[in-house]
């Protein structure tokens, strides 16, 4: 087995990835944000979970419903266009889209996402 390429922080230069969650109320939405997602190439790929039980509080009741969680890998560039497609398209008044930093990860991979992201794509 070949040793995988890490990378501590991002070298100076390269373009900063993020992951991106969101959860929406059933697998088909799911499906569908991911496939616009990554059809734009606001995202490189999406990972759906679920059903998980999320329990939440909403107009002053505590709820719990079953959703379905969509992981997005991005660049920090592309963000502000992934978190407008999502909100377009969400079924929720207030959706959950929220972006963490990835700090380190496989060097191959994170350029993989930020090549499949880039606004000019390479021939």
């Amino acid at each position: 087995m070949t040793p995988v390429e890490r990378t501590a922080p991002e070298p100076a230069g390269a373009e900063a990835v993020v992951t991106v969650l969101t959860t929406v109320d059933s697998a088909e939405a799911a499906n569908a944000l991911a496939r616009v997602a990554v059809d734009a190439r606001l995202a490189a790929c999406a990972q759906i979970s679920g059903p998980v039980t999320s329990v939440y509080r909403w107009r002053g009741a505590v709820e719990t419903a079953g959703e379905w969680q969509v992981l997005l890998k991005t660049t920090a560039g592309r963000y502000p266009a992934l978190e407008a497609a999502l909100a377009a398209d969400h079924p929720y008044d207030t959706p959950e889209i929220i972006a963490t930093p990835v700090t380190a990860g496989s060097a191959g991979y994170l350029a993989w996402v930020a090549a499949e992201v880039a606004e000019e794509v390479a021939p």
